[in-house]
């Protein structure tokens, strides 16, 4: 038996039948939880092909493209080049029954759910298709475990390669893809994928759904003005989910020319057809950390993480109101936000923890 803040005793063993019933269902009955490869691949298409000048205010591109009931693809892995900065705009506008689709993160996910919690006329989170929403060494995420253990959300559960795949297969415009790692184990009762038997070897093979996002949230350490980006260390499955998205929104630390992009182009992972906004934001992915750029700041994923889990044992919504109150709607822009939260030290600090890995700007 377990009791979520101010809900009755649940019957864990009925919940887990019925939590298995639904699945079944949702089986039986498959709908993508965003564009289907047909709408994503006219998406595609439509988008105009030359070089144009995408530069904007990550407000405006927000305004532009996130709406209610979107799919919302978050790239980044964990507390890796997540994008923070758009996140928080998202969160500054709103938007309603939210889909989040992604492979793994954090804070971002967080935040949205904080909101939800203080404010869920503002935003809310209808569901989730995800291979980890936590903060890794650092713990689990709180809010996320006050949603599903109080079942207010949705949860479409894939290995980190499962959910790595469901992009790549919406990159490639085919609507399913073949997977070796979820067949036969307690991950078929937890997705929405499906057990054949290959038309070749006979064998039986798992196929796991592609994922196109409304709109794909990228952070990156550099691009030019048209969205052709590199990226540094760890892709963390951001080129993917830049191609499946029908929108892409890209932040970025710095806007090189392109003349450097075509000096080295194999080192382009996202190419500029797939971009649809470039928003120049520095320390656009903090707290997380940007190869290259600057180092995670453990104390705020600390912080904000404490006090998610002070409200998911008392129900006390104060810390997290004011929060959001300062942090959020008592700034109008990002650079407003870092300027109030982060001492200048620390960023300083953040830099130089990073070690100079080594990058090619020019």
């Amino acid at each position: 038996m377990e009791t979520g803040v101010n809900s009755k005793i649940v019957d864990v063993t009925q919940v887990s039948k019925e939590v298995l019933d639904k699945q079944k269902l949702r089986k039986q009955n498959f709908e993508y939880w965003g564009p289907t490869p047909r709408e994503a691949r006219k998406a595609a298409v439509a988008k105009k092909k030359g070089l144009t000048d995408k530069r904007m205010p990550i407000e405006q591109a927000v305004n532009m493209y996130v709406k209610d009931g979107i799919n919302l693809g978050i790239g980044g892995f964990v507390n890796t080049r997540v994008p923070t900065a758009i996140l928080w705009n998202i969160v500054k506008k709103g938007a309603k029954d939210l889909t989040l689709s992604l492979q793994s993160s954090s804070i971002c996910c967080e935040w949205l759910a904080g909101m939800m919690i203080v404010n869920p006329d503002h935003v809310s989170i209808k569901r989730v298709e995800l291979a980890w929403w936590g903060y890794e060494v650092i713990g689990i995420a709180p809010l996320l475990r006050y949603l599903a253990g109080n079942q207010m959300i949705e949860i479409d559960d894939y290995t980190n390669y499962g959910m790595s795949v469901r992009f790549k297969a919406g990159a490639m415009g085919i609507p399913f893809i073949p997977v070796r790692d979820h067949g036969g184990s307690d991950m078929e009762l937890v997705n929405r994928g499906a057990m054949i038997q290959c038309p070749f070897s006979g064998d039986n093979t798992y196929l796991v759904p592609a994922c196109h996002p409304d709109v794909g949230i990228i952070h990156v350490p550099m691009c030019d003005m048209y969205g052709n980006a590199r990226i540094f260390g760890a892709l963390c499955t951001c080129p993917e989910i830049a191609q499946a998205a029908a929108h892409t929104i890209m932040s970025t630390e710095t806007i090189i020319d392109n003349m450097a992009i075509r000096r080295y182009p194999n080192l382009t992972e996202i190419p500029y057809p797939v971009v649809d906004a470039v928003c120049e934001q520095q320390f656009g992915s903090w707290p997380g950390a940007v190869y290259g750029m600057y180092w995670f700041d453990m104390e705020h994923f600390l912080y904000f993480r404490s006090m998610c889990d002070e409200f998911r044992k008392t129900g006390n919504k104060d810390k997290l109101k004011a929060y959001y109150d300062e942090y959020f709607f008592g700034c109008d822009t990002w650079d407003d936000f870092i300027a109030k939260i982060v001492p200048h030290k620390k960023l300083i600090e953040l830099r130089k923890r990073d070690g100079q890995q080594p990058i090619i700007i020019s």
